[in-house]
């Protein structure tokens, strides 16, 4: 299973974006988090600058749509430029028609859950999706602090995934850092979005390396890795 790290523009100097997305060249994918003020209460960026970075970069763009009426806005990011577009299940009327329609726009199609929403409802989703995204913060605002509790859903999915025998990515987004990378990791996720602790370092693309070495030495040694 190959570990991805994921930095968080939200974290980012919004006045030098392209220069903010070379500072991290070395990782998997940039993401970007668009919310509307509406389904979370911030205001970032919307399909214009998506436009601009995915011009500007060769990072490959990981769109997470915090916003209401995903089911419009979603292929429009793919139109942007976004490889691989997050909609929220919370926001989204029909899930299924709307992960289909990402990947007929040629990008990954991921799903998101708010802390407070189980996995367990939407397990027959699971085959449609690319990634499932599971938030450790309640979504809206960069640099909050990681909710241990949402290691057992973590730990939950992955076993959903193992028992439909998928190759799904489990991202988690919220409170990523040196110090709690290697728990998300052993619980069973594979890609991890990392604001403040990239963007936050000296040097974001040493802080990359370095988490990506955390996680790699637990994902190694995890029985749910080792088994898959």
């Amino acid at each position: 299973m190959a570990v991805q790290i994921n930095p968080s523009i939200l974290s980012a100097d919004f006045a030098r974006l392209a220069e903010e997305a070379k500072a991290v060249e070395g990782a998997d994918w940039l993401h970007v988090d668009v919310m509307d003020n509406h389904f979370v209460p911030n205001l970032t960026l919307g399909v214009p600058v998506v436009e601009s970075l995915a011009r500007a970069t060769d990072t490959p763009l990981d769109c997470h749509l915090m916003i209401e009426d995903a089911d419009r806005w979603a292929p429009q990011y793919v139109e942007a430029g976004a490889s691989s577009v997050t909609f929220h299940v919370e926001a989204a009327g029909a899930p299924v028609r709307l992960a289909r329609e990402i990947r007929a726009k040629g990008a990954r199609a991921s799903m998101a859950l708010k802390p407070a929403t189980p996995i367990e409802p939407y397990e027959d989703l699971l085959p449609e999706l690319d990634m499932l995204l599971i938030m450790t913060v309640e979504p809206g605002f960069g640099g909050q602090p990681f909710l241990d509790i949402m290691l057992p859903k973590i730990r939950r999915t992955r076993e959903l995934i193992r028992k439909h025998g998928l190759e799904l990515w489990l991202q988690v987004d919220g409170g990523v850092s040196a110090s709690t990378i290697e728990r998300c990791a052993e619980a069973g996720a594979d890609v991890f979005v990392a604001g403040s602790a990239v963007y936050g370092a000296s040097d974001p693309a040493a802080a990359v390396r370095a988490l990506r070495t955390q996680a790699e030495g637990v994902v190694s040694k995890a029985s749910w890795a080792c088994d898959h």
